[in-house]
Order: C-alpha cells, then structure tokens, then sequence
C-alpha cells in the first residue's frame, strides 16, 4: 500500500500549521516547526508571495489530506463518494475521513497519532465486531465495535500509549471503555466534532473546477 515516507515535519512547515503527525514530540521543544518557524521549507520558504484563491483551495485540500494521512487518488475517491451522499458535500468528506478505521483507533486513545494508528491496524492489532481487520481506510458504520485483540493486550507498547492518551477526549460520536480496550461508533462524526482545523468549503471548490 503507497504512503508518505517522506519528513513529516516538513509537511507541517509547508502548510504553515502544525499537523501533530510526530504524537508527543509534536508537544516538546524538540519539534522542528518551533525551531524554524511554520514557513515553508527549502531556501524560499520564508518570502512572502501573494497566494491565489486557487492556492488557498489547494492548500486546504493537501492540509486535509495529510491530516487524515491520506494520498491523492484516495482522497479524490472519497470526495466522490461525498458528492453522492445526501446533505453538505464537505461535511460529508469530513465523514468519511473520520470513519476510516484508523482515525477511529487514534479518536479513541489507542494510539498517539494517525499514522501510529494506520501501523497498528495493519499488523491487525484490531477487530471490527469480532473479525480481523488490518485495512487502516476500512470505513466504519454507527453501531460497529472495535476491539482490541486478546494477545495484543499483554503488550507494553498498549500500556504506553494509554498512559500517554489517558487524559484525551474521546469525541461524543464514539465510546471507549479503557478497562476492556474496546471501542463503539455511537453515529457519524458531526461537523463540530471534527478537530481538523480546515475550510472544507474551499476543498469543495477545489474539486468542482
């Protein structure tokens, strides 16, 4: 499966926000967009240019897009299915990045990012009601659990991370009951539960040139 193995902190610089790919550096004085500053990276970064509405569109396209650590072809696939959703076709976009399998895992503490969530997935750590699933974009529906696997429960790395994302709150649209390490989809994400700090409006636009 294609993915980012790029610098993640170079993303952040390019969109000129933090991004929180890195988990708990992101939080420490070790993160580079502190040290340089959110401008873009390479020797022309820090000149001011004059961005075009066409540039503002496709730089809340890339923000959403690498927020959700997700590629063109696939993000492209998922306005599509926006589109063909009944209500508001960015909210709808927004819907569906949020029920990927992966977003869920990270949304309800047990993993400290998206893309540590997206590696726990694939090593199929998880179940989705009772079955092995190891596709981190596998959408999930309101009233599916997500559990973690017996023999991945003896693993410090989860003792880690839930002592790590013990204090986060799990957004109202999910439930987790961290004693039992597993998780339920009560409904679809609400705009206002979403925590991506982006216009999707301007997505919309972007798409519907």
């Amino acid at each position: 499966m294609a993915r980012y193995t790029e610098a993640s902190c170079r993303l952040c610089r390019r969109e000129a926000q933090k991004l929180f790919l890195k988990a708990e550096k992101c939080y420490t004085k070790k993160c580079p967009v502190d040290k340089r500053g959110l401008f873009p990276p390479g020797q022309h970064g820090q000149q001011r240019k004059k961005i075009s509405e066409y540039g503002m569109q496709l730089r809340e396209k890339q923000k959403a897009r690498r927020f959700y650590g997700v590629l063109e072809s696939q993000f492209a696939k998922y306005f599509d299915m926006a589109q063909q959703r009944k209500g508001v076709t960015g909210t709808n976009l927004l819907q569906i990045l949020e029920s990927r399998l992966d977003n869920v895992v990270y949304r309800i503490g047990m993993a400290s990012s998206r893309a540590e969530a997206r590696q726990l997935v694939r090593h199929a750590h998880f179940t989705v009601n009772g079955v092995k699933v190891n596709i981190p974009s596998y959408l999930v529906k309101p009233g599916d659990v997500i559990t973690l696997r017996p023999k991945s429960r003896s693993k410090e790395q989860f003792k880690t991370i839930l002592d790590i994302t013990g204090s986060k709150v799990v957004p109202q649209w999910l439930e987790f009951d961290a004693d039992k390490m597993i998780g339920k989809v009560v409904s679809l994400a609400a705009r206002e539960d979403v925590d991506v700090q982006v216009s999707e409006h301007l997505i919309v636009e972007y798409y519907s040139k």
